[in-house]
């Protein structure tokens, strides 16, 4: 069983700067894809970002290219979610996930394990 644990959520103003982390349990995390979704109220989870085990390939969705940026420390069992530039409609609790396999996937039912999620609000 994998344990994914995020922090560095909180309230930021708009254009402002938040980092995410997420801590994971298990020697897995070196050999996994890894994701970041996200879920505002009301609506369903979207994917936002994901990284290949190696750390050389990475994936965003449209509204957050140039603006997010996905990276990972295979040493720690870490992943990272630098957002820049954030707006309002970013607000949502944000989850990472683990897929086990080297392929990208970008619908949450393809990750096998998930965080608790941290919630990120963006004042305007």
């Amino acid at each position: 069983q994998v344990q994914l644990v995020e922090s560095g959520g909180g309230l930021v103003q708009t254009g402002g700067s938040l980092r995410l982390s997420c801590a994971a349990s298990r020697g897995t995390f070196s050999t996994s894809i890894m994701g970041w979704f996200r879920q505002a109220p009301g609506k369903e989870r979207e994917f936002v970002a994901a990284i290949s085990w190696s750390g050389s390939g990475t994936y965003y969705t449209d509204s957050v290219k140039g603006r997010f940026t996905i990276s990972r420390d295979n040493t720690k069992n870490t992943l990272f979610l630098q957002m820049n530039s954030l707006k309002p409609e970013d607000a949502a609790v944000y989850y990472c996930a683990l897929r086990r396999g080297s392929d990208y996937r970008s619908l949450a039912y393809e990750y096998d394990y998930w965080g608790q999620g941290t919630q990120v609000t963006v004042s305007s």
